[in-house]
C-alpha cells in the first residue's frame, strides 16, 4: 500500500469557519501576533494571552470538519496516510484521520510551564492559577514564535518515507514547515492544492497543481489517486 503524506495549513480549516493565522493586515483575530503568540507576549501580559486562546478554544468547539477533512480520511481506504499539520485545531481527528502530527501544538491541550512533557487535554477556559501536577502555571500547548518545534524531526522522518506528497492550504513559505519538502525522495509525485497557488509547475519535479479550495481540490485528488 502506497504511503501518502499530507501537509496541511490554515487553508484547509478556513472552510470550517476558522480564520487563517494571519489576515491580510498581519493580525490574528485583531491582535498583533507577537502579543499573543510569543514567549515575550505571554510574559508581558499572560492574562491577555490566556484569554485569547480561551476565545479560540471556544470558537473551535463550535465548528465542524469540512469536506476536505473527510476526503483525506477517505484516502485511508486505499492508502497509508499520515497528516502533518500546521493547524492547532482537531478537525482532522474529528473527521476520522488516524495518524496526525501537529507541528505547532494543539488548541485543546495545555502544558506545564516547567515541564513540556506534562500535557493535558483541555476544553475549558485556562486561567492564571491553573497549575500542573508539579505546581507550575499551565500554558497553551502551542508552539509560539521563537520556540523550538518539537515535532519537526518526527515530521522529517515521515516525509522521507512518502510515496506521494500532498500539500493543502499552506503557502510552504513559512519555515521550518516549508523545509519539509526538501526531504522527499527523488521523483516523488507532489500535489499542491490551493485556490491561489504560491508555486508554479517549474518549482518542483513531478508537481501537479490543483487550483481550487481545499474541499473541491481534495475531491479532485481522490478521483486522480483512485483511478
Amino acid at each position: 500500500m502506497k504511503k501518502i503524506v499530507v501537509l496541511t495549513g490554515a487553508g484547509i480549516s478556513a472552510e470550517s469557519g476558522i480564520q487563517t493565522f494571519r489576515d491580510a493586515d498581519g493580525l490574528w483575530e485583531g491582535h498583533d501576533v507577537m502579543e499573543v503568540a510569543s514567549p515575550e507576549g505571554y510574559e508581558a501580559n499572560p492574562e491577555l494571552v490566556l484569554d485569547f486562546y480561551n476565545q479560540r478554544r471556544k470558537q473551535l468547539l463550535t465548528v465542524k470538519p469540512n469536506k476536505a477533512h473527510f476526503n483525506l480520511a477517505e484516502l485511508e481506504d486505499n492508502f497509508h496516510v499520515e497528516i502533518i499539520t500546521q493547524n492547532v485545531d482537531d478537525l482532522h481527528e474529528r473527521a476520522g484521520s488516524a495518524k496526525i502530527t501537529h507541528l505547532h501544538g494543539e488548541l485543546l491541550k495545555v502544558r506545564s510551564s516547567i515541564d513540556e512533557n506534562i500535557v493535558l487535554d483541555w476544553k475549558k477556559d485556562l486561567f492564571l492559577g491553573d497549575l500542573c501536577p508539579k505546581k507550575s502555571q499551565l500554558r497553551p500547548h502551542i508552539v509560539w514564535f521563537g520556540e523550538m518545534v518539537p515535532m519537526l524531526n518526527k515530521a522529517i522522518e515521515i516525509v522521507k518515507k512518502a510515496d506521494i506528497l500532498v500539500i493543502i492550504g499552506t503557502s510552504m513559505q513559512v519555515y521550518p514547515a516549508a523545509g519539509l519538502i526538501d526531504y522527499i525522495k527523488p521523483n516523488t509525485p507532489i500535489y499542491f492544492i490551493d485556490p491561489k497557488p504560491s508555486v508554479t509547475k517549474y518549482d518542483f519535479e513531478n508537481l501537479t497543481i490543483i487550483e481550487d479550495v481545499a474541499s473541491l481540490g481534495t475531491h479532485k485528488l481522490l478521483k486522480i489517486l483512485n483511478k
